[in-house]
């Protein structure tokens, strides 16, 4: 395990570094309600938090027999997204101090997201979170989103870090299952509290089974760096 300053931390955005949820969810279901599909609900949402949205998109537009193309929903959904991200976004605390003290003591940090480039850079510009983070990416760039870890490689590509020497931060199971298919650890902080016994965060290196509520960046540093 490595435990200088090189280490680096790639986190997953929504939900884990914003309290972002809830702007997807009414984007996703003004953009179904447009589509004739009127009972999209949170429960249903919850089923896809962790995972692309190309793909959430692909899976609901089958189940709904939406006519309308992928590419079609997916604009109408970034489209209403950006509308309402602006307006009411706000990073959790604990994982501001915890971005704050990472880049004061030099660690490299990235964000990879199942969101589009578009959303990523709203996000992290209405939260003041992009004097932190120069490099992002999105599902969009690479083959495959979460769970495959295409993201999580990508982003160490970028950081110049190879993936042993990377920690993620994320707070769905499809997301940790992508960290350790990339040999990447794993900070798991679950956002739907039903989600904290999965087994795939079975292997985070450090759980915050209580969610962002629990969630302590003195605790997570300390691991980190193998302090504590």
């Amino acid at each position: 395990m490595s435990t200088s300053p090189t280490t680096a931390v790639i986190f997953d955005l929504d939900g884990t570094l914003v309290d972002s949820e809830p702007h997807y969810f009414e984007a996703g279901r003004r953009t179904l309600a447009a589509y004739g599909v009127t009972d999209f609900d949170w429960a249903e949402h919850t089923r896809f938090i962790g995972i692309g949205t190309r793909e959430t998109l692909t899976i609901l537009r089958s189940e709904h027999g939406i006519e309308a193309s992928v590419d079609e929903l997916l604009a109408a959904k970034n489209r209403h997204y950006l509308e309402l991200v602006g307006a009411s976004t706000e990073a959790f605390p604990e994982m501001r101090a915890f971005v704050e003290r990472l880049s004061s003591r030099g660690h490299p940090i990235a964000v990879a997201s199942g969101s589009s480039r578009a959303a990523i850079r709203a996000v992290l510009d209405a939260t003041g979170l992009d004097t932190y983070f120069a490099t992002y990416v999105s599902a969009e760039e690479v083959p495959h989103g979460k769970p495959e870890p295409d993201v999580f490689v990508e982003a160490a590509r970028r950081l110049g870090v190879p993936p042993a020497d990377c920690v993620v931060v994320e707070d769905a199971p499809p997301g940790a299952e992508a960290a350790r298919r990339a040999g990447m650890r794993c900070v798991a902080v679950p956002y739907v509290p039903a989600t904290a016994d999965d087994p795939r965060f079975a292997t985070a290196g450090l759980r915050f089974p209580g969610g962002q509520g629990e969630f302590d960046a003195e605790r997570a540093y300390a691991w980190l760096t193998g302090s504590g």
